[in-house]
């Protein structure tokens, strides 16, 4: 062996070692002007909002150590990673750990086993809302697509008031609906999207650009036009290139496009980025807001204004066109658990919200320390407490997550601990639609006619799906990471925080046997009086005492509504409406508890 081929080989070797990288988040309240409009206070981290983006390489582990100077709990959640092996890293407060409380501090250990676009947000209560979030990018070692630079673009939207004000509005006792609606300025790369910096491009050179919604509301459009986009990653999943004019993300997706740079600098162009809502009224300036920024090849060159089309002539990114590049075949279905949107009014009219028969409020008792604490019992749904709507799972165990919104707003639904395959979207049973909430920008006689639409080939994957108004989607999970997953509504906090959540807990009995949580969580919760054993109320057996009041539904607080006249031939009322096969109304869709 000569001395270059040993010199290459060193340094090769080199390159591919794993590192742990340090980094510390000392979490405090900052007083921020980040919209230009409104001074206000935040979480911050460092003296700072908005929380610098987080760089690893794939295969690295992130060692973070977050120092808790609220005078709340806090945790961190790394969005859209599995912690195989380590659940307890999940960061879902009351779910897989205790908060860590004020004035302590935890070190999360996070192993970058899957390169893609994700994030860090915390996990408890209000915190990513009020500004505790951050872009956390794991680059590829060996990227399966070729380009020059990267370009991150992460988007926000920014509210005037704190979200505990907001809470205690949307939970208040005796109202007779939701609140009325707060407009949010929508933020590029931390500050008001009007302010945005430039993108630099170079002629002929490839661009990898990574776009992230950290809302916790509002929706976002993003184009480049006179630039076509190849989707090459959606929530850190792979995909065959797929060849779009734009992206709609609902709150937590990702995408990752490559743009390639014209071959000439004589022109500029620009990059549009829409926040939008449907669900609350349209108002100019208001909702949607239009922000553009610029793609700059020379700064002294002139914009190239593109014709404006509608976005009904543009192609959209769309799960069920795209193709996870790993090549993985749709699941089996072993099971289907069938989930619906719903509101829940309480009979002290308070406005709760669910996904299973109960709104979803936490345990007394970490959903996970019940899991290793409770034998075979942990096999009993049960246990878990009626209000965490808990769902075992045995282990490889293929599941179909029926997921029905009969609603007419849209839910992003998030699964902790892995991503499911997207299988099917098609329209709920009009017999089945609930009076949505009130103001909307279009009435019941006027829903949509809304296709059946199946994967073909190999099907998408991703950890965040859109379900779009009066709409199901199927999707797809094995049950291969033991542990406690929730499975939540990423609309913050007037959904999530108001109970559209459910608990996977899958394969406890594996979990008892291979898994140790550290002791620092254990004493983290004895220090804050929290069981760590026994049931959701830290009992034995099937025990609730002391369990919270569980709420009860006020009769007549969901309605279903009757079909509209002139409903199209989609409706289930149609004797035109033939049921596709294996359709929400088909025979092998059938709820299993």
């Amino acid at each position: 062996m000569n001395i270059l081929s040993f010199i290459s080989l060193v340094l090769l070797g080199h390159v591919c070692v794993a590192e742990y990288v340090k980094l510390t988040w000392n979490i405090t309240y900052v007083d921020t002007f980040r919209d230009g409009i409104v001074h206000r206070r935040a979480k911050g981290v460092n003296g700072q909002v908005p929380v610098p983006p987080v760089y690893i390489n794939q295969g690295d582990t992130l060692l973070l150590t977050v120092h808790n100077n609220l005078d709340m709990p806090t945790s961190i959640h790394s969005h859209g990673l599995r912690h195989d092996g380590a659940t307890f890293m999940d960061g879902a407060a009351m779910v897989t750990q205790c908060g860590i409380p004020p004035g302590e501090s935890f070190t999360y250990e996070i192993y970058g086993a899957q390169a893609g676009s994700y994030w860090l947000h915390g996990h408890r209560k209000d915190d990513v809302a009020d500004g505790l979030r951050a872009p956390f990018i794991i680059r590829d070692r060996y990227s399966p697509y070729e380009y020059d630079e990267e370009v991150l673009i992460y988007l926000e939207d920014w509210y005037p008031t704190e979200v505990p004000a907001k809470m205690a509005e949307i939970l208040a006792p005796g109202s007779i609906g939701p609140p009325a609606p707060t407009f949010a300025t929508g933020l590029v790369n931390g500050f008001n999207g009007n302010d945005s910096r430039p993108i630099q491009f170079v002629a002929g050179k490839r661009y990898r650009i990574r776009v992230i919604s950290m809302s916790s509301t509002m929706y976002w459009r993003f184009t480049t036009p006179g630039h076509k986009m190849e989707i090459i990653e959606a929530d850190g999943i792979t995909s065959e290139p797929c060849e779009v004019d734009g992206f709609t993300l609902a709150p937590a997706q990702r995408y990752s496009a490559i743009v390639t740079a014209h071959e000439s600098s004589d022109f500029n162009f620009i990059y549009n980025c829409t926040m939008y809502a449907d669900f609350i009224p349209f108002i100019p300036g208001l909702n949607p807001r239009i922000y553009t920024g610029l793609i700059e090849y020379r700064q002294d060159a002139p914009i190239k204004h593109m014709e404006i089309v509608g976005d009904d002539q543009l192609v959209w990114a769309d799960d069920l066109n795209m193709h996870a590049l790993n090549g993985e075949p749709a699941l089996p279905m072993d099971r289907q658990v069938v989930l619906e949107t719903r509101a829940f009014i309480s009979t002290e009219r308070i406005n709760f919200r669910k996904l299973g028969s109960l709104p979803y409020t936490e345990p007394l008792v970490p959903s996970l320390f019940t899991a290793m604490s409770m034998g075979e019992q942990a096999m009993d749904p049960r246990v878990y407490g009626p209000q965490a709507q808990a769902y075992v799972i045995p282990l490889n165990q293929s599941v179909e997550i029926l997921l029905k919104n009969p609603q007419g707003q849209p839910h992003s639904q998030h699964q902790h601990g892995g991503w499911f395959q997207i299988i099917e979207r098609g329209p709920v049973d009009r017999s089945e639609l609930e009076q949505p909430p009130l103001p909307l920008n279009f009435s019941l006689a006027d829903v949509p006619f809304i296709p059946v639409q199946r994967y073909t080939g190999v099907p998408m994957s991703r950890d965040t799906v859109d379900v779009p108004p009066f709409s199901y989607v199927k999707l797809r999970f094995r049950g291969d990471n033991p542990g406690v997953h929730l499975h939540h509504c990423h609309l913050n906090p007037t959904h999530s925080g108001a109970g559209l959540s459910i608990t996977f807990v899958v394969a406890p009995d594996v979990l008892q046997k291979t898994l140790r949580i550290p002791d620092e969580l254990y004493e983290m919760c004895a220090r804050q009086g929290i069981k760590t054993e026994g049931n959701a109320v830290g009992n034995w057996g099937l025990d609730f005492t002391g369990l919270p009041t569980v709420p009860v539904e006020l009769v007549g607080s969901s309605p279903r509504v009757p079909l509209p006249s002139g409903a199209p031939p989609n409706s289930a009322n149609s004797p035109d409406s033939a049921i596709p096969p294996n359709s929400v109304n088909s025979p092998d869709s059938v709820p299993i508890n």
